[in-house]
């Protein structure tokens, strides 16, 4: 049995987009049932590189067919859509749900920046911008389109953004790399702040007040002055 014909029964019946980690896992949990065949324990260790191989071949054999569906890979999970060309009768069938409210300008704006430029510090967004983010970043934060993704290494570790999951859900994209270029937005100059001072290389961050003690420890110690002579 070919891997592409598996792979699109998988696809039909999932109730939601599956990765090739996740499709790798179900061939896997597969070949562990106790009366498993041949061909099922066969299929165990399938890589994702085959995987992705077989997924492609059936998107450009559905896009070749000009089927009323096809194949698409949306943020590195695959699922079956129908094309555009049928919604009006999609909606008739199933109706329509209820969809958040478009991003604002701004909002677009700070996404695209971090989209660019991830990850990124609120003050370096705020560079670019030239204005406050605060209430534009708590909206991509409760939309789920940015996520901190951990600390910058400069003074006050502030929290660094990136884009998520669901940012390229949104776009419909497959891959960061897959966002039109902006080289002009890529040039811009963000001023860095400087590194944190440490005791040592390699070790955590000293606090000011321990660096000038170690400072002072290491001074070598000036001679006493002699006494003076009695007159």
């Amino acid at each position: 049995m070919e891997l592409k014909f598996i792979l699109e029964s998988l696809l039909f019946s999932a109730q939601k987009p599956l990765s090739p980690p996740e499709l790798r896992d179900i061939f896997a949990n597969a070949a562990a049932v106790e009366d498993a065949d041949a061909t099922v324990k066969g299929l165990k260790k399938t890589k994702d590189a085959d995987i992705i191989a077989a997924l492609e071949e059936i998107a450009n054999e559905h896009e070749a067919a000009a089927r009323s569906y096809r194949l698409v890979c949306v943020a590195g999970s695959w699922q079956f859509v129908t094309q555009p060309e049928f919604a009006p009768w999609l909606k008739a069938l199933v109706g329509v749900k209820a969809r958040p409210s478009r991003l604002s300008q701004p909002a677009l704006e700070t996404l695209a920046i971090i989209a660019y430029r991830q990850p990124m510090t609120r003050a370096e967004i705020e560079q670019i911008r030239g204005v406050s983010v605060d209430g534009t970043m708590q909206t991509l934060l409760e939309r789920g389109l940015v996520e901190q993704s951990g600390r910058a290494e400069v003074i006050g570790r502030p929290a660094l953004y990136t884009t998520t999951t669901a940012f390229l859900e949104y776009l419909g994209l497959k891959r960061l790399e897959d966002l039109p270029a902006a080289d002009e937005l890529r040039r811009i100059p963000i001023e860095k702040p400087e590194a944190p001072l440490t005791a040592d290389p390699g070790l955590a961050t000293a606090a000011p007040a321990e660096l000038k003690l170690e400072e002072a420890n290491e001074k070598p110690a000036e001679a006493a002055p002699a006494e003076e002579t009695a007159q």
